[in-house]
């Protein structure tokens, strides 16, 4: 039996960006889809050696080299649920073993891989824990709180640790703390003030260099900076790019920085020269940079796709670092960038895909999770999928959403859901406006924070819709609160400006359970039995209400966390999601 083009698009092997060990770049570590699940693997390019490493059931999202390439290090959990620790196999092959031994289960907050010690973060019940471990000594706790604590970066030598923390109360916007990697003892702060990120972006890899580079967003856009702790002092960079900038590497000899500039939805890679402040634009194809580096010997590898191509990991002079094995996939009808202006009168970018012919098309409109994240010009094999059938997709970057300033990004604190909703169908209107799309056949879906804003546009503009998807959504905000991970109770608390105590009334009337009783389209609901940060509890909640009401609702569950990783059990989501909407949006 032939494959249609739109599962080929899901089974096509894909190959995350390859990481390389400190001390033996030629030992690669990299995840790929190709036995079924994302998985972890080894390779050796100087011996040929390639082997998959972890063969979970549930998948693995990543892995890392250990510095002498000695071993490969993942983070394992048996459900999905994300609690789990950390382990590392020997690289040319034999049984894994704990990587860090009596650090407990938890939820990870960050792992640093450094020649003479290793670095957890966790988050618990109780809090945010960071331990050390040197060689076989047991691990020792150096750090807790409360409050967030990642664990963002380890000095060349192994003698100074990064912790990006909200000990200010805002996971939104956190501080920067350097401490002694083996007391914890302080050694520099940074702070911009109330409602200014810093994130940590990494040390300088030369000997005895103790410059830290940061993301700082003084200006609402974010930039670089480096921090010197031998001086105490600070450079930021104020850059004339439009959008958000990130730093992704820093060039081996410590002279510059490698950027990647995002900028309604596609990427562009920079060099920054440190003491000059200089910016050199690298040439490379249009699309998306999903992971990029500079090796030691100073060539830049990155991983790009598009919408209409997968992704490929190349060099600057267009050579492939490695190739997926077997047949590439059908390619994809391209991304249009696309604005309009929402109620509030601000400019909304967002994609549109269309397939071939003239519209009005009918329209899934695909609502991002996160919120703090974008839709980009990338490889999508579900927007195709949709559009493989004759359905345009749209795609809106909402208020919340990253890469277009800060005050985009932080519309949503205090004001969560109901700006997401009104952009959502402002884009709908206008793309009812150019003809592109008919508005009687309209269906919304998202996963994730665009589950949670597709059910939510259910019951606020209940006309709207002739059908939805919503997959691991929020659906009953005060009990996912309840039931979630350590560290999306910290982002909500941030978000809604407190817990359920504090503004329960907030919760309550952003949550899609409280207008249940006036959804009137039938909604496909994708939930996850394991799932730690949008519960499966609530979800049945919701369900279950709707299902009181007469509502048209189908519930579909899966044996994961927030979301899978093994490939038949997406492409039997995606198949579940086109039996659903196809016969509500397009004619008999």
């Amino acid at each position: 039996m032939e494959i249609e083009p739109w599962e080929q698009r899901f089974r096509a092997v894909s190959l995350g960006f390859p990481h390389w060990a400190r001390h033996a770049p030629d030992r690669l570590v990299f995840t790929s889809n190709e036995s079924g699940a994302w998985q972890v693997y080894a390779w050796d390019r100087a011996s040929g050696l390639r082997r998959q490493v972890t063969d979970d059931p549930i998948g693995v999202a990543g892995g890392a080299a250990t510095p002498d390439g000695a071993g490969v290090v993942w983070f394992h959990d048996v459900t999905g649920d994300e609690v789990g620790h950390w382990l590392v196999a020997p690289f040319e092959g034999g049984d894994p073993r704990p990587l860090s031994p009596g650090v407990p289960d938890a939820w990870t907050t960050g792992l640093c891989l450094g020649d003479t010690l290793v670095v957890v973060g966790t988050a618990a019940d109780d809090g945010f824990s960071v331990f050390v471990v040197e060689g076989d000594r047991p691990a020792r706790l150096i750090h807790h709180h409360a409050e967030l604590v990642d664990v963002a970066g380890l000095s060349r030598d192994s003698s100074l640790l990064a912790l990006a923390h909200a000990e200010y109360g805002d996971t939104m916007h956190l501080a920067v703390r350097v401490v002694d990697a083996r007391t914890g003892a302080g050694r520099g702060d940074q702070w911009d003030g109330p409602g200014l990120g810093l994130g940590v972006a990494g040390w300088s890899p030369v000997a005895g260099d103790q410059r830290l580079a940061l993301s700082q967003e003084r200006d609402g856009l974010q930039r670089p900076a480096v921090w010197d702790l031998s001086t105490g002092h600070r450079r930021d960079y104020p850059l004339a790019l439009p959008g958000d900038v990130e730093v992704e590497d820093w060039w081996p000899d410590g002279s510059s920085l490698l950027l990647v500039h995002e900028h309604e939805g596609r990427s562009t890679l920079h060099r920054l020269w440190v003491e000059s402040g200089d910016v050199e634009a690298i040439d490379h194809p249009e699309g998306t940079v999903s992971g990029a580096g500079v090796r030691p010997d100073g060539e830049l590898w990155y991983r790009l796709a598009s919408g209409a191509a997968p992704a490929t990991i190349r060099t600057l002079a267009g050579d492939a670092v490695t190739a997926p094995p077997g047949e590439r996939p059908p390619g994809g009808r391209p991304f249009r960038s696309w604005s309009f202006t929402n109620p509030a009168g601000q400019r909304v970018h967002g994609f549109v895909v269309t397939p071939a012919g003239d519209g009005p098309f009918p329209v899934v409109m695909l609502v991002h999770g996160g919120p703090t994240w974008a839709y980009s010009d990338t490889w999508m094999p579900d927007v195709q999928a949709f559009v493989d059938h004759g359905v345009a997709v749209a795609m809106v970057n909402y208020r919340g959403s990253t890469g277009y300033g800060t005050a985009f990004r932080d519309a949503l604190i205090g004001n969560p859901g109901f700006p997401e909703v009104e952009d959502v169908v402002a884009g709908l209107d206008a793309l009812v406006a150019e003809g592109v799309v008919d508005p009687a056949r309209a269906a919304v879906a998202g996963g994730s924070w665009g589950g949670y804003i597709t059910l939510l546009a259910l019951g606020l503009h209940p006309e709207r819709w002739a059908a939805a998807s919503a997959a691991v959504p929020v659906a009953d905000y005060v009990t996912a609160f309840a039931d979630e991970a350590p560290a999306l109770q910290a982002f909500d608390r941030t978000l809604f400006g407190g817990g359920p105590d504090e503004v329960g009334a907030l919760f309550v009337e952003r949550s899609p359970l409280t207008y249940v009783d006036r959804v009137q389209a039938p909604v496909l609901v994708i939930a996850g039995d394991n799932d730690s940060r949008c519960p499966l509890q609530q979800v049945l909640n919701y369900v279950e209400a709707l299902q009181a009401r007469g509502g048209t609702v189908d519930l579909y569950r899966f044996d994961a966390g927030h979301g899978s990783m093994v490939i038949d059990e997406r492409v039997r989501q995606m198949r579940a999601e086109l039996d659903f909407l196809l016969p509500r949006l397009l004619p008999l």
